[in-house]
């Protein structure tokens, strides 16, 4: 049975709110939960994992993206970000790209305006081919 996207994107939410229950934020109180969908189907997930030394704090996104090499890789078609309530949120800048590094061929995020390609959201982007490597989604 094939998804409609509004049905994707509600079980997207709901493995990103039940991801967040599991965010380590004792310095913010403030957890964040993310759930993606590969192009093949499988849906991964992470949580925020705060360090006492701020810069060296882990995005939701970042373990989600940890959780997708470590469950077998692939490319990442949507992704959805939220907060302590549930409410959908938009990836920090620098989560941006990490999935634009980890995406299909159109990635779709979704935020509070409704889903954008991370195309949109991260025009001209700095990527492998930026550094002379033809690897990841960039390869041709």
């Amino acid at each position: 049975m094939r998804l409609t996207e509004d049905e994707m994107w509600q079980r997207l939410q709901a493995a990103a709110r039940e991801a967040l229950t599991r965010a380590y934020c004792p310095y913010s109180n403030y957890p964040v939960g993310a759930a993606g969908m590969t192009d093949e189907g499988r849906t991964v997930v992470g949580a925020n994992v705060e360090n006492a030394a701020y810069g060296v704090t882990l995005c939701a996104e970042c373990s989600m993206v940890s959780e997708l090499h470590r469950v077998g890789g692939g490319s990442l078609r949507a992704v959805v970000c939220v907060d302590r309530d549930g409410a959908v949120i938009t990836p920090c800048g620098r989560c941006r790209q990490l999935l634009y590094e980890h995406r299909g061929p159109e990635l779709e995020v979704l935020t509070r305006e409704g889903a954008l390609t991370i195309d949109e959201m991260l025009p001209l982007a700095f990527g492998p081919r930026d550094l002379g490597l033809d690897v990841g989604p960039d390869a041709d």
